[in-house]
Formats: C-alpha cells, sequence, structure tokens
C-alpha cells in the first residue's frame, strides 16, 4: 500500500477537510482508495509556519511515496527536508520563490499548481483601484510565506503601469492583522490587496471583519475571501487545485517523475463581488465592473 504525506499550513478546519475531502474523492476515481491502495498521513500547521520542518520530517521519516503540500510555506519546507521524494503542490507558488533553482527552473522533485500567473497580480490592483477610486492602496503580506515578496514585487511592478502607489504592510501571524489594518487607515490608504498565502484563507472571517470595521476595500485570490466578506476575489476556483493535484499524485504513484511533470497555473479565474460589504464600506462600484462578476 502506499503512504501519501499530506503537508498542511493551515488548520483542519471545516472547509479545508472539504478541499482534502475532494482530493480523496478524485483520488479513488483515478484507483487509489484510502484504506484500500492508499494511506493519506496529514500534518497541520495550524498557521504557524514553524511548525512544518518538524511536520515535514515526521512524514518522510514514515518513507512516504509522495509529499502533497498546501500553502507555499508547507511546500518550502517540504523542498528544504527532501530532494528525492517528489512533492505535488496542492496550493502555493512554485516559480519564483526558494522552490527553484533560479526563477525559470523549478527543483526536479517539485510539481503541482501554482497560484500566482503572470498577470493575475496586475489585474488585482487594476480591480481594486476601480472600485475605490483612489491612487493610494497597499498590500497585505505575510513574512512567512515565500511568495509573498514575489507578490509584493509583481503589485509594486503593476503599480507603475496603473498610476497608483501601494504601500506593503507585513504580518507574522493572524494577531497582526488589526494593527496592520489600522495602520493603512491611519496612512490614508483607501483598499489593500491581500498576497496569496494559507494563513489569511484560514482567517478570512477575521479579515473581513478588519477591513469592514476599518472601512478598507479589498481584494483576494479566492471567492471563498468575498463569501466571507471580503469586498471582491479574483483568482481561482481553489477546489480545481486539489482535483488536479489528485490527478498529479496518481500519475507518481504509477511512475511518472515530477520533472516530466509541468507546474500547471490556473486556466479559469472567477471574480467575486460582495455588495453587502460594498454598502458597509459607502461603495458604489462601477456598473462595468459588476457586469464582469461571476457572482454578486
Amino acid at each position: 500500500m502506499k503512504r501519501i504525506g499530506i503537508l498542511e499550513t493551515a488548520a483542519a478546519d471545516p472547509d479545508r477537510l472539504a478541499l482534502w475531502d475532494v482530493f480523496k474523492r478524485r483520488l479513488k476515481e483515478l484507483g487509489h482508495a484510502e484504506g484500500a491502495d492508499v494511506n493519506l498521513e496529514f500534518r497541520w500547521a495550524d498557521g504557524r509556519t514553524e511548525r512544518l520542518a518538524a511536520a515535514a520530517a515526521e512524514l518522510i521519516a514514515l518513507e512516504v511515496d509522495v509529499l502533497v503540500t498546501a500553502g507555499t510555506p508547507a511546500a518550502a519546507a517540504a523542498s528544504r527536508a527532501t530532494s528525492s521524494i517528489p512533492i505535488v503542490m496542492a496550493t502555493g507558488v512554485g516559480l519564483g520563490t526558494q522552490l527553484t533553482k533560479d526563477s525559470e527552473q523549478r527543483n526536479a522533485n517539485v510539481t503541482g499548481i501554482s497560484d500566482l500567473p503572470p498577470g493575475v497580480s496586475e489585474k488585482r490592483l487594476q480591480l481594486l483601484r476601480d472600485a475605490v477610486s483612489s491612487h493610494a492602496l497597499a498590500i497585505l503580506a505575510d513574512r512567512g510565506n515565500p511568495s509573498s515578496p514575489l507578490a509584493l514585487r509583481e503589485t509594486q511592478a503593476a503599480a507603475v503601469s496603473l498610476g497608483v502607489s501601494v504601500k506593503d504592510y507585513w504580518i507574522e501571524t493572524a494577531g497582526g492583522f488589526k494593527a496592520a489594518l489600522a495602520a493603512m487607515r491611519n496612512d490614508g490608504v483607501a483598499g489593500f490587496v491581500v498576497a496569496p498565502g494559507a494563513l489569511f484563507f484560514a482567517e478570512r472571517k477575521q479579515l473581513a471583519a478588519l477591513a469592514i470595521e476599518y472601512r478598507l476595500a479589498s481584494i483576494t485570490a479566492r471567492r471563498e475571501y468575498a463569501e466571507a466578506g471580503c469586498l471582491t476575489a479574483y483568482g481561482a476556483p481553489i477546489r480545481d487545485n486539489y482535483l488536479q493535484a489528485a490527478g498529479y499524485v496518481s500519475q507518481i504513484l504509477r511512475g511518472v517523475k515530477p520533472h516530466e511533470l509541468a507546474m500547471a497555473e490556473p486556466a479559469t479565474f472567477d471574480f467575486v463581488v460582495n455588495l453587502k460589504s460594498a454598502g458597509a464600506l459607502g461603495l458604489a462600484l462601477p456598473q462595468s465592473m459588476l457586469a464582469g462578476a461571476e457572482k454578486i
């Protein structure tokens, strides 16, 4: 029986467990039923990235056949821990982080789905600018996430072409949200981009509530943020990541090498607007923006 190690940056909340259920169902469809053909070993960091190294070491000690990671910090921890066991990123950012030998070439044992394709940072910033009609914007980034510096660089580069300024605010834990958003408000920022990250996803309800409290518009990477109360979201459906990750794992268990599987990028994107949050913020969103939304 094959062993699959799951290294998860976030906590085992109902939404995360539901995503892993999607992964398991797809694996079963592909001929790998849990308990019959494969065993899944989970390790959860509960948003505390300092736990990931030890958790990765535990999974490697179990001699898992493949590691599946959720969140760039988990993928980075797995990549530091092994160069031989295949690693499949269910979510995270590959190229441009330490998961790659350089900005263009990934490590040979790493594959999966990369969530920051070219152009998406600029699109998010443009949507935020149009929503607030302001040139004073921000990005909220996670110091524990290796993808945050990349998202910051791309967003600041986009700011130049869009004629806006973007100030960066960093947090280390969810306990830092309140201070970061209060600082944005004091600095006259009208809205902020949320860098992709498992910590933000896990704490999206708290983040949404604080954004309303400090009267800050927000744009995020997943529709689930907007459903939790953030103003807008633009990004790929996260469920698709877990379906595709299961496909990659199936191929690896059948003998395909990670480097033979392309690092995939999202093919479809959702744009979601929360009108209740817009009303709470006193925003009248442009009709052209609402017309482009998949869900309101």
